[in-house]
């Protein structure tokens, strides 16, 4: 059986249907997801939740904490939440480049 991850990130321009992409080996399945708004988050957190036994989801830095508690309680006690956050650089970094994107 292998550790099932869900990375969730947004983009502006987004199609859930088509911008997803999963990675298997033996031991470890990651699905990532591109998503346009939180309600497109919670709709594939709630379907892959209940149909695709996952073990954890990862959030991009653009979830905020409502959006996080959000999640988590769709997810359901049984599936961790976790946040990727980066420093006060990093994220400024980040920030610019997405500005530099057309964010």
């Amino acid at each position: 059986m292998a550790f099932k991850v869900l990375f969730l990130a947004h983009a502006p321009d987004a199609d859930a249907s088509v911008h997803r992409a999963t990675i298997e080996t033996g031991k470890f399945h990651l699905t990532s997801v591109i998503i346009r708004n939180q309600t497109e988050a919670v709709e594939i957190v709630g379907r892959m939740a209940r149909e695709e036994n996952l073990d954890s989801i990862l959030l991009c830095p653009g979830f905020g904490h409502e959006d996080v508690a959000q999640i988590a309680k769709v997810a359901g006690e049984r599936i961790g939440v976790s946040v990727a956050r980066g420093d006060g650089r990093s994220m400024a970094l980040a920030r610019e480049a997405m500005k530099r994107a057309g964010w």
